[in-house]
């Protein structure tokens, strides 16, 4: 069995470490390299950095959040926000970041899933998918949630891994920011219909979301952001639940 891992995720916006409910309602949590320190030093197994404005205010992921995580952390970190074409990945894994997740950029251009693939390997590239259960179907949501698509989330998914994700980051708008536990129904659904890693986000209020994620849905890895940026959740802490309920973790 392979290690269970878990993911802080740190929304960047204005150079801050932000949180919200269902993606509204932004409260300052800090600055994002001094947290991924922490992070870092606490055991966490990767970070994924997102710039939420990016591409909404369509301008690039900041190159010098980049570099200076880079030279701070010793662990993987991902990068997203306002990566629409092949040169951002190149400058942003020139800069130091070991994957990019991209989002409404793949949904317009799906062919950039392929390109990426090709070019840097499947494992450096994350599709992140924004989804929102609406008359009884999960639909794929853009630009920091703010846009409805007709595309139905399933469907997006196994396209993604058919087009050479190495990854896919599903985070459900409707547990974000609720502390009332990951979408375990919708992840192992899509889960049974993946084979590339899943990583759930959306929910976490405590150490039992975690342990319900990887036993009832059996994804990968499990990220979230307020639990741990307010310091409710200690990564040490939840690694030993996690083993004391049986689950491999690193």
């Amino acid at each position: 069995m392979l290690a269970k891992r878990i993911i802080p995720c740190l929304d960047v916006k204005d150079g801050r470490t932000v949180k919200g409910v269902n993606f509204v309602d932004l409260r300052d949590a800090g600055d994002p390299v001094e947290l991924a320190w922490q992070y870092s030093e606490q055991g966490a197994d990767e970070l994924v950095f997102l710039d939420i404005a990016a591409t909404h205010e369509g301008r690039k992921t900041t190159i010098d959040l980049v570099k200076a995580v880079a030279r701070q952390v010793n662990i993987p970190f991902t990068i997203g926000g306002g990566i629409n074409e092949m040169k951002d990945a190149e400058i942003l894994l020139n800069a130091g970041a070991d994957k990019i997740s991209i989002n409404s950029a793949a949904v317009r251009n799906p062919q950039l899933i392929n390109d990426l693939a090709a070019a840097f390997g499947a494992q450096f590239v994350v599709v992140a998918i924004d989804t929102r259960y609406l008359e009884g179907q999960n639909f794929v949501h853009l630009s920091g949630g703010r846009i409805k698509t007709e595309i139905k989330t399933e469907e997006w998914v196994r396209e993604a891994q058919e087009r050479g994700a190495g990854e896919i980051l599903l985070t459900s708008m409707d547990h974000d920011g609720t502390k009332n536990g990951f979408d375990n129904g919708l992840l192992k659904k899509i889960n049974d219909s993946i084979t590339i890693p899943l990583i759930a986000s959306g929910g976490a209020g405590n150490q039992q979301h975690f342990v319900d994620v990887f036993q009832q849905a059996n994804v990968d890895a499990a990220l979230a952001a307020s639990v741990f940026h307010y310091g409710e959740i200690l990564i040490p802490e939840l690694k030993n639940t996690l083993r004391s309920n049986g689950l491999v973790v690193r």
